[in-house]
């Protein structure tokens, strides 16, 4: 419990120190996100006047989709760097190096539930109803923080000895947007082009959101996806994991 409220601690400031030196501080962190779900209100609402997809409005059923990725960007993007961040914390002997990949993934969890609680609030300016099944999201976002958990481990390992990996996770964060179902429907796609698409351990989270949110679908009718989903979590987890352990002992050298 010591240790969990310690982490805590220091995620909270961790995500106040990320704006410490702006005028605006942590409101940045929740800026950008809406800036981006108005643009794509104008764009799609206003401008091209996007037909409503399976009766939901087009934007809300993009901020449901988007809301996810949104978390997992934060916790890729900032815990790729989270060791060379914390370098000083690394080289402290009796300092558990472990907990700084924890750090970076608990902080960025603080804007998700801003946004996922955001969620409720767009449907109800559109006057949506929102069923119970709803809060079945929170077992998405369980499964996608355990997914970037194992993630952030691997990555922040290797950017200590290749400072390109920051770099490279962000042009693959640039891909991975488009390339997921956030604001395109994968229904009525070709069934070869779809189980491709499927491939992506993010296809499962954010048709998750969408199925909790608007199509009223418990997880469990996805069996096979379910379990190649978290096959894929565990398998990244335990490279993560490995990758952590086997590099740990030279991090103070390189940093």
């Amino acid at each position: 419990m010591e240790h969990l409220r310690m982490i805590l601690r220091l995620a909270k400031n961790d995500f106040k120190s990320r704006y410490a030196a702006s005028m605006l501080g942590i409101v940045w962190a929740f800026i950008m996100p809406i800036i981006t779900i108005l643009v794509f209100w104008v764009v799609f609402q206003l401008g091209f006047k996007s037909v409503p997809v399976e009766d939901m409005p087009y934007i809300l059923w993009f901020v449901v989709a988007y809301v996810p990725w949104i978390f997992f960007n934060d916790m890729l993007s900032f815990g790729v760097n989270a060791l060379a961040d914390y370098n000083y914390l690394v080289k402290k002997v009796k300092f558990k190096v472990g907990y700084i990949p924890l750090i970076r993934i608990v902080s960025s969890l603080f804007v998700h539930l801003f946004f996922f609680i955001f969620i409720y609030f767009m449907f109800w300016c559109y006057k949506m109803p929102v069923k119970f099944i709803s809060v079945q999201a929170l077992y998405y976002s369980f499964a996608l923080t355990c997914f970037s958990c194992g993630l952030v481990f691997l990555l922040s390992s290797l950017a200590v000895f290749f400072r390109d990996v920051a770099q490279l996770v962000m042009v693959i964060l640039q891909i991975g947007f488009w390339v997921t179902p956030i604001f395109w429907n994968s229904n009525g796609m070709d069934t070869n082009i779809l189980n491709f698409v499927k491939i992506n351990p993010l296809y499962y989270i954010v048709e998750g959101y969408r199925e909790s949110f608007i199509y009223c679908i418990p997880f469990w009718k996805h069996p096979v996806m379910t379990g190649y989903f978290w096959v894929i979590t565990v398998l990244i987890g335990m490279l993560g994991y490995f990758t952590f352990k086997r590099l740990r002992p030279h991090f103070a050298d390189e940093l």
